[in-house]
């Protein structure tokens, strides 16, 4: 599976932004998939994930309530929805993919696409 995230930008606090991560491969659907995040000058760190038939999501406490991971499998695209946007969500963010269950560790995810740089600007 090889991904392509995209939708970066810029954007003030409070505002919202909606990542989107293209994938190939016809075994779409048989992946779970999830985004991660890197702040400057830290460690990639969990976001959201969604389960390969869409049924079951996990969020960071620390996105909870504010950003959504919905999947559409005819599109074979996964976005990241995020809605009341803090500074501290500033970040290059990465979708990922996994073959069995959602990854919610770096170690775990299978494929990785190449980053997407989000500013939010207080």
């Amino acid at each position: 599976v090889q991904l392509q995230a995209s939708g970066g930008g810029l954007v003030q606090a409070g505002g919202s932004l909606r990542l989107s991560c293209a994938a190939s491969g016809r075994t779409f659907s048989a992946y779970a998939m999830g985004w991660f995040r890197q702040a400057p000058g830290k460690e990639r760190a969990f976001v959201a994930a969604i389960s390969w038939s869409g049924t079951m999501t996990y969020y960071a406490d620390s996105v909870k309530g504010r950003f959504t991971i919905p999947r559409d499998n005819a599109k074979i695209t996964v976005y990241l929805q995020m809605d009341s946007l803090k500074p501290e969500d500033t970040a290059v963010y990465y979708c990922a993919s996994r073959r069995r269950g959602m990854a919610r560790a770096v170690d775990e995810a299978d494929y990785w696409g190449q980053g997407t740089l989000v500013t939010v600007s207080s």
